[in-house]
């Protein structure tokens, strides 16, 4: 097997095998709407999976869409939202080095695209979820996703839901990609699965003209004459690759990917002179406090302090404990907010009073007790003025025994992906580290850098940036 930095040169290439306008690589969320768009651009569009189907991740995920900007489900569920709203939220949220001139299009056009995304068979029903944060067990649509009701982003914008479910139970990634694979076989296009991309093929004037795949242990060539548009995953399954790039994500024991997540079509991208960016950055869901209620105890840090407020999004508290808390996190609750949480996290200590399992547990001598003492006293008046957790979330720990959950990242889930990838501009072409586009080159999904910064908004992101830029790459190629 050639390894995926060999660039193979066009002049070595004798004969091709297989020939079309454009070459998507990859037949998840991104490449699908890559394949579609640039077919109905009119463009000769052959797909390569290397799995013996399409779906990809994004099969497997829970199906959240983020979109907004007065979505049809929005305006029925009666939730304002504008364009301006929802760029606000996003550049915010996704601070520091959040692209810009991805998310101000992507907010102006997100009605459109749910639109498309309805044109191209996904239902969406027209309702709303109280409980946030994750895709609804039931076949309703809208949820709170990115803690856009809590500080401090409800400070910034205006509150709305916007992920956005298709209509299917509990998670819908395998029903959107069901709906959008019968959407690619209604187009005059070909798949051909169990092809495994190699390496890239380019030109002396630097043009990509080409893939080189491998099937049944047989190298194939594939002749490219407008693009190729790289969409085949992150590099998560990739222990090298993490260990190089993101070594924080390497202690996650939930790897939200698929195998074929191994990063070589950025490496790929990368042999062709591509620039990589955001490598350090994931994803890290801790889903501790699911149900939302949870976020009535207070999460501490090894010293026993508290780091975040606990009401905002579960991914939002997963990236402060990873990245600011070195994966060392406890969640105090008393018998009074006490409950199982979603995966069914037993206490690791229990004691009847606060300087009891703070001794149990290890904390510092007095310093869990002076947290709980700070925290109830502003509590009596449902107040939190160190992390400004919403009032409805806020009341004293009073009533003994009290629970800590080990939220550490030896005691509980802490779900990721890798968010980095070649860098693109907003209609998908690679660039290199200068920004000069390579010719030929595009790429969508999570083998393109995410549009968000070192912040991940919320659930529903990598299945919107996927579609919504997915779409924008397949044209460009198609051009």
């Amino acid at each position: 097997m050639a390894d995926a930095t060999e660039i193979r040169r066009s002049a070595d290439v004798d004969t091709y095998d297989m020939e079309a306008d454009v070459v998507v690589v990859g037949l998840g969320a991104a490449g699908a709407c890559a394949a579609i768009e640039a077919c109905d651009a009119g463009a000769d569009v052959l797909v390569l999976e290397r799995a013996s189907g399409g779906g990809g991740t994004s099969a497997n995920s829970g199906g959240l869409i983020y979109l907004g900007g007065g979505t049809p489900v929005q305006q029925e569920c009666g939730f304002e939202d504008s364009v301006d709203e929802m760029f606000k939220f996003l550049m915010y949220a996704s601070a520091p080095g959040a692209s810009e001139d991805k998310i101000r299009p992507f907010c102006e056009q997100s009605v459109d695209h749910f639109h498309w995304l309805e044109a191209q068979g996904v239902p969406f029903k027209r309702s709303f979820w109280k409980e946030p944060g994750m895709e609804p067990p039931t076949d309703d649509c809208l949820v709170y996703s990115g803690g856009e009701d809590c500080h401090p982003f409800a400070e910034i914008a205006q509150p709305a839901p916007r992920a956005h479910k298709a209509q299917a139970p509990h998670a819908a990634g395998a029903f959107l990609m069901q709906n959008l694979l019968a959407t690619v076989e209604t187009r005059p296009l070909r798949v051909e699965a169990d092809m495994a991309a190699e390496t890239l093929i380019q030109n002396e004037h630097g043009r990509i003209v080409g893939v080189v795949v491998r099937t049944v242990g047989e190298e194939r060539t594939v002749r490219a004459n407008r693009g190729v548009v790289l969409t085949a995953g992150g590099f998560i399954m990739n222990d090298e690759m993490v260990a190089r790039h993101a070594p924080a994500l390497s202690v996650c024991n939930h790897k939200n990917a698929t195998p074929n997540d191994d990063g070589r079509a950025i490496r790929m991208g990368q042999a062709a002179g591509a620039a990589l960016t955001r490598m350090h950055m994931g994803e890290v869901a801790l889903p501790i406090t699911i149900p939302n209620r949870l976020g009535r105890g207070i999460f501490v840090n090894r010293h026993g302090q508290r780091f975040i407020n606990e009401d905002t999004y579960y991914g939002h508290i997963g990236l402060a404990a990873l990245f600011k808390q070195d994966g060392n996190a406890w969640l105090l609750l008393d018998n009074e907010t006490f409950e199982r949480n979603f995966i069914g996290s037993e206490p690791a200590f229990v004691a009847e009073t606060v300087a009891d399992i703070a001794a149990t547990a290890g904390f510092p001598a007095g310093a869990l007790e002076a947290t709980v003492a700070l925290y109830n006293r502003h509590a009596a008046n449902r107040e939190d003025p160190v992390f400004h957790k919403r009032a409805d979330f806020v009341q004293p720990l009073t009533n003994g025994p009290f629970a800590l959950i080990d939220a550490r990242t030896s005691g509980t889930i802490y779900a990721t992906f890798t968010l980095g990838g070649v860098e693109t501009l907003p209609g998908g072409e690679v660039v290199n580290p200068d920004r000069h586009t390579i010719p030929g080159l595009y790429a969508a999904g999570r083998t393109a850098a995410l549009f968000c910064g070192l912040g991940y908004p919320g659930s529903g992101m990598s299945l919107a940036d996927a579609t919504f830029f997915g779409r924008w790459a397949g044209r460009s190629a198609a051009r």
